[in-house]
């Protein structure tokens, strides 16, 4: 591993289900997230996704990467672009830093982008410790 690898596209499919199952393991009973007509009422085309349920991918995009034994420090992720139903978030990342971690582990800060239809849905980083 070594900064400047970059990591494979994850493809997302956003499927209502994922969107109001996330919205209800998050416990946010925001109506945007499972409510289509309160969505509408609100200037949205349908419910939307929130940071808390795509969380969960990205966590995911990395470990998948990294392996089962690597450990997520930190995630650091901000939304942008609303992920509706039918859409697709795709996953990218780039190895940003290496550095040793705590014994016998190497620590990696990954930049990470997740785009739909309508651009960046989520940017951020997330910092993983994975065995050496």
């Amino acid at each position: 591993m070594r900064a400047g690898d970059a990591l494979p596209p994850l493809e997302i499919p956003v499927a209502r289900t994922l969107i109001v199952a996330g919205a209800v393991a998050s416990r946010d009973d925001q109506d945007v997230h499972h409510d289509a007509e309160a969505a509408r009422e609100k200037g949205s085309p349908d419910v939307f996704m929130n940071i808390l349920t795509a969380n969960g991918p990205v966590g995911r995009y990395v470990t998948d990467h990294f392996g089962p034994r690597a450990v997520l420090r930190k995630v650091a992720i901000r939304p942008g672009a609303p992920n509706h139903p039918g859409d697709t978030m795709t996953l990218t990342g780039t190895v940003a830093e290496v550095a040793g971690g705590p014994e016998g582990t190497v620590t990696a800060l990954v930049r990470i982008a997740g785009a739909n239809g309508l651009g960046h849905h989520v940017t951020g980083t997330v910092t993983v410790e994975v065995p050496r």
